[in-house]
């Protein structure tokens, strides 16, 4: 949906619609949508410059970065955005901090689609897990931990750190 900034009415523009994106739009390779992307947008202008406030809500599907399990990922994100027009881009150097976060826009058209794609994306944890708390998979026969113990029996020793237990077991004394 692309915005035209020249016909923009002068109370701004309200728009409430439901977005459909391929999962492979996403910037996590595994995600997919379990629904269409809900989305409530205020988009607003004031000379060049063009206010965008929104909300983001769907449901995606994320595979653990531990258990491999998948799980639902529930997505309610806000934003607030300034843009300007791209021939502002080459005085960004003069703005201040307060400004460092502003985007363009070109030709005087903001696709909303894009911009609501990033949002979304931005709102991913770097790691995804199904819980914070997910102990991944046994070591030895694969099993996920969350599920139940499996009997095996893990010794982790790393030969390197063998002169270090010199050092625990002084500490003992």
């Amino acid at each position: 949906m692309i915005i035209d900034i020249d016909k923009l009415p002068k109370d701004g523009l309200d728009i409430s619609r439901n977005f459909d994106f391929p999962s492979v739009d996403l910037v996590e390779e595994d995600a997919v949508f379990l629904q269409p992307v809900q989305a409530e947008l205020s988009v607003k202008r004031m000379e060049e410059e063009v206010f965008i406030k929104g909300r983001v809500k769907t449901v995606l599907r994320f595979t653990c970065g531990r258990c491999l399990a998948p799980f639902e990922f529930p997505v309610d994100s806000r934003f607030d955005l300034v843009f300007l027009p791209e021939e502002m881009q080459e005085l960004k150097e003069e703005f201040d901090d307060e400004d460092a976060d502003r985007l363009f826009y070109r030709s005087r058209r903001i696709d909303l689609r894009e911009v609501i794609l990033e949002q979304l994306n931005l709102t991913f944890p770097a790691r995804p897990l199904c819980s914070p708390g997910c102990e991944g998979l046994c070591a030895v026969c694969g099993k996920i931990r969350r599920e139940g113990a499996c009997g095996c029996q893990v010794k982790e020793t790393d030969v390197r750190l063998e002169p270090l237990k010199i050092l625990r077991k002084d500490k003992g004394k």
